[in-house]
């Protein structure tokens, strides 16, 4: 086995960084959305999907993909969302076992009232924090590693 190549000071200080930034950034913006609009992070995950998927629905299977989810999770979390009417299942034509996902009345007010105070909970938290120079860099780091990250798997 070959020597690790470990990280220098200074690459470990950013790692660090990131992890702790990430944790405190994730529990934030989950807390705010929670007290703003009474959605988990997972509700919103599946409501902002599919409301920008046209007409409003998105087959298990491929929103599953999306959130990175198993589809067995996505299930059991779907029909408690289901039990609170803010989605609603429709056989797949054509397919037995598969199964459309579809934004109800009652979801898609919820992400409308929602995303507001949302956007305003990342601007507040993160993206008003950075220059513009920072977001460009933020824009290509990101993109890059989920290139490389997809790519791999």
């Amino acid at each position: 086995m070959t020597e690790p190549r470990w990280l220098d000071e200074k690459q470990a200080r950013a790692w660090r960084g990131y992890r702790r930034m990430r944790a405190l950034l994730d529990l934030q913006i989950t807390r705010d959305l929670a007290a703003d609009s009474g959605l988990s992070d997972a509700d919103y995950d599946v409501l902002s999907n599919l409301s920008e998927a046209s007409p409003h629905r998105l087959r298990l299977t491929e929103l599953a993909t999306t959130m990175l989810w198993s589809k067995s999770r996505l299930s059991h979390h779907l029909t408690r969302m289901q039990q609170r009417g803010l989605v609603d299942r429709e056989e797949c034509a054509g397919d037995a076992r598969g199964s459309i996902i579809v934004l109800t009345e009652a979801g898609l007010r919820a992400i409308e009232e929602a995303a507001p105070h949302h956007v305003a909970s990342v601007r507040r938290h993160m993206i008003d924090l950075l220059t513009d120079e920072e977001i460009a860099a933020l824009d290509a780091l990101t993109h890059r590693v989920v290139a490389h990250l997809t790519d791999t798997a």
